[in-house]
């Protein structure tokens, strides 16, 4: 079975000596749960998983119940520790609490467990962390598959993983295309935002939500002014309501908006999003053109193939501390630029799509201290090197 490289990442963080919660979020069919038990497997502890992600309604007297089964299990076991695993524990109302008096009784008395929580709702997590279990945990985002574990685990070429994206449990379907469009619009979209946004937050408009999220689809790798957006869905929102929903899809793992970059953070925060879907399944499915059609249409595939970059960089970017924006000045525009600390990377792509603005690599460099400039494509570094090259990479 494929294992991915994050696997050693908590796997260290286990068996260290220091004692941590391990907390692992990311969007649903991401593989959280498979790594766990990947990880249960692998050490040579005692184990106890348990998931409150199930039809029947859990309380916390649930938590404790399973909390009590991992420590017995320590109790009896050679190396009197044990690992303890919550999947979606965040859908149990004041877990957080819960945990951390479990969490410090066990610490007051020599830490016989491990624990690791998994979540599918970052938000409702690290509100969560934030309020009880500060000084207690370590964050691990666990984010869409790239390109390369793709490739190892299915055989994927390049142009397979533009168009099917980074959803591992799909990847068996892309022979029956309406199987596995329908795959991911009713197991993944639909359960999502159904189960993870609406059922778990507030949400006035939950069709206002919906459409934002169809309308990030299609415009997806584009920059649209939230005015816009309102004048597309023809909803009587208003701005600050579209930006709290997109902020909701991110954290769901379905579409972010890229900041404009500038020098003043209020500009930044002020300026037209980039639409950006986080798995270019989320296109495709909802499309209605297969994969055949899609290649032949040069300018669609380029839609895809800024959209498959674009979702790239911001997984791969995730808890690297780096920060992913576009930059727009009257007609001149670059596609993304990465930040991290005083270090700027400004990236040009060039997929065959035909765009209305020019580029905008020299204005950039006049503007602001470009470490790297590089351009994807055509001419530039393939498609192919691209994928295969974790992102953080490009700020060596």
């Amino acid at each position: 079975m494929f294992k991915r490289p994050i696997l050693n990442t908590i796997k260290g963080r286990i068996t260290e000596r220091r004692r941590f919660m391990q907390v692992i979020v990311g969007p649903r069919q991401t593989g959280k749960t498979t790594l766990a038990r990947q990880l249960i497997d692998d050490l040579d502890l005692s184990s106890h998983y348990a998931s409150a992600d199930e039809p029947t309604l859990k309380t916390t007297t649930w938590i404790e119940q399973q909390w009590e089964t991992a420590r017995m299990k320590a109790r009896v076991s050679e190396h009197k520790k044990a690992l303890l695993v919550l999947d979606e524990v965040q859908k149990i109302g004041n877990w957080s609490e819960v945990v951390k008096r479990l969490w410090d009784e066990d610490t007051a008395v020599g830490g016989a467990l491990q624990v690791i929580i998994l979540g599918s709702s970052p938000l409702l997590i690290q509100t969560g962390l934030t309020e009880s279990l500060a000084g207690r945990f370590e964050l691990i985002p666990v984010v869409h598959w790239s390109f390369s574990e793709m490739k190892e685990a299915f055989g994927w070429d390049v142009e397979q993983y533009i168009f099917y994206g980074g959803y591992p449990g799909s990847a068996d379907l892309i022979s029956d295309p309406r199987r596995w469009a329908n795959y991911v619009k009713d197991s993944l979209i639909e359960t999502t935002i159904s189960r993870d946004i609406l059922l778990m937050r507030r949400v006035d408009k939950p069709a206002l939500l919906r459409r934002l999220f169809e309308l990030g689809c299609i415009y997806s790798g584009q920059v649209l002014s939230f005015q816009k957006m309102l004048g597309q869905l023809q909803d009587a929102g208003n701005t600050t309501t579209l930006a709290h929903y997109l902020n909701l899809l991110e954290g769901a793992g379905l579409l972010m908006g890229l900041p404009k970059y500038g020098e003043r953070i209020v500009r930044q925060r002020a300026s037209s999003p980039k639409l950006q879907v986080l798995n270019t399944a989320l296109i495709t499915a909802q499309s209605g053109s297969d994969f055949d059609a899609t290649l032949k249409d040069r300018e669609y595939w380029g839609h895809l193939v800024e959209s498959a970059i674009g979702a790239t960089l911001a997984n791969g970017l995730k808890g690297t501390g780096a920060e992913l924006f576009y930059w727009r000045e009257r007609n001149r525009e670059i596609d993304y630029i990465i930040r991290k600390d005083d270090m700027l990377v400004a990236m040009e792509v060039k997929s065959g799509r035909s765009k209305t603005n020019l580029p905008g690599m020299d204005s950039f460099a006049k503007a602001f201290p470009v470490k790297r400039k590089l351009l994807i494509g055509s001419q530039g570094i393939a498609l192919r090197d691209f994928f295969l090259t974790p992102p953080e990479q490009w700020l060596e």
